[in-house]
């Protein structure tokens, strides 16, 4: 599949046209409304200061959170627009609707180099619907905001894996092109998929086994080893009969991962110590204790250090690494060893030659709060969700539709 690229529409020239282009821009806020993660806009920046550079009319369209109830000021993008602003060194004007009177005005009034970004994109209820043809009619407005030549550029990795009306049903109407970050993470799963060096180590963690289910099991029969940490071990370690105290359990997907364990003994990698402590509270003090006798009234939230060395031996051996998930309650400095151990584990491996993927979501947040270098690895993503679903050989909507034929009539 041939997907025209950022570069091939420079090439065409974009001065003076109205570009589209699909931000993630989906960051965490604190209770103050303050960004305490500002990766994914960082990330924007290439795609966004190139068009910017070419003298482009640039109206972005990105979400930030999960609005229920149409608009929440909460969740407005004010900040992110500030944010963005500062680190493309100019005045971000932010519309007061997604595709309103008031957006409509600014996009018709946008000079060269100018940057337009809408409300949030989820504060229209069409932007997630299940009915294509309202999916579609918010789609038709987006795309009359750059009309009548003008081209969509697809941007936030994070949401591919979504058929929404900004990533996929906007594609279907407007010429599209992939952004830097897109094709840049298009590139490297490519690599983890075709060209994987072995030894591969995945390391899975997070909360639940069956949001890594999937991964799992497609790449049970690709990788030589999978290393289990986060909450998701303690259901593993039930699975295999052992108390897990009152740790974090998916009582219901036991036996799912006592089929794992039964067909996969010789790959997966569970934890052998963990650290645990009376209460889920970043003052409650650990205590170490085998993985296969947790006392019952103590819930686990890292993996312990013989954990650590043990996984450590194993990844700063590997090739190829991909990471998705904390082993740990990272953001307590007192359970943050395991995550870290682990990135340092990669590290190693990575200045040994071999190919690191962090896959985006809390890992990606992880490295960022631990204060280590994102140059460390090879490849830090934006999308932890849109990455899993690639390994496991899903289609992802917002990238197959880039590789369809470009849209002819209308606003081409």
């Amino acid at each position: 599949m041939t997907i025209p690229s950022l570069n091939d529409l420079l090439a065409e020239g974009v001065s003076g046209r109205h570009v589209l282009v699909r931000c993630d821009l989906n960051v965490p806020l604190d209770e103050d409304g303050v960004i305490t993660d500002p990766g994914r806009i960082t990330a924007s920046v290439p795609t966004l200061q190139a068009l910017v550079d070419a003298g482009a009319k640039v109206v972005v369209a990105a979400h930030l959170g999960r609005p229920k109830d149409g608009s929440d000021p909460k969740l407005s993008l004010a900040p992110v627009a500030a944010a963005l602003g500062g680190r493309l060194g100019r005045h971000v004007q932010l519309a007061a609707d997604v595709v309103g009177t008031d957006a409509q005005a600014r996009a018709e009034g946008l000079t060269e180099g100018d940057i337009l970004l809408l409300e949030n994109i989820r504060f229209d209820r069409r932007e997630i619907s299940k009915d294509d043809g309202e999916r579609r009619a918010l789609a038709q407005r987006l795309a009359e905001l750059v009309s009548p030549a003008g081209v969509f550029v697809s941007d936030g990795f994070g949401v591919v894996h979504r058929k929404q009306a900004s990533v996929y049903d906007v594609a279907t109407l407007l010429p599209h092109y992939a952004g830097t970050l897109v094709a840049n993470e298009i590139r490297v799963l490519q690599q983890l998929t075709s060209s994987t060096q072995r030894p591969y180590a995945v390391v899975l963690g997070g909360a639940k086994v069956s949001d890594k289910l999937g991964v799992i099991e497609a790449l049970a029969t690709k990788a030589d080893s999978i290393v289990i940490g986060g909450g998701m071990c303690f259901t593993f370690l039930a699975a295999q009969g052992f108390s897990v105290g009152t740790s974090l359990l998916e009582e219901e997907m036991t036996g799912t991962c006592r089929r794992l364990l039964d067909s996969y003994a010789d790959v997966l990698r569970l934890p052998v110590d963990v650290l645990v402590t009376e209460k889920f509270a970043a003052d409650s003090p650990p205590q170490t204790v085998a993985a296969n006798a947790i006392p019952s009234d103590l819930m686990g939230l890292d993996i312990g250090p013989g954990s650590i060395q043990r996984f450590a031996t194993l990844l700063s051996n590997a090739k190829t690494v991909f990471w998705n998930g904390p082993m740990g309650v990272f953001e307590f400095p007192a359970y943050a060893a395991g995550t870290r151990g682990v990135a340092e584990a990669i590290i190693t491996a990575t200045g040994k030659g071999a190919f690191s993927v962090v896959g985006g979501g809390d890992s990606a947040a992880a490295v960022r709060a631990l204060g280590i270098s994102e140059g460390s690895f090879s490849h830090i993503s934006t999308g932890g969700g849109a990455s899993l679903e690639y390994l496991e050989g899903k289609t992802l909507p917002g990238i197959e539709v880039l590789g369809r034929e470009q849209p002819t009539g209308g606003d081409s």
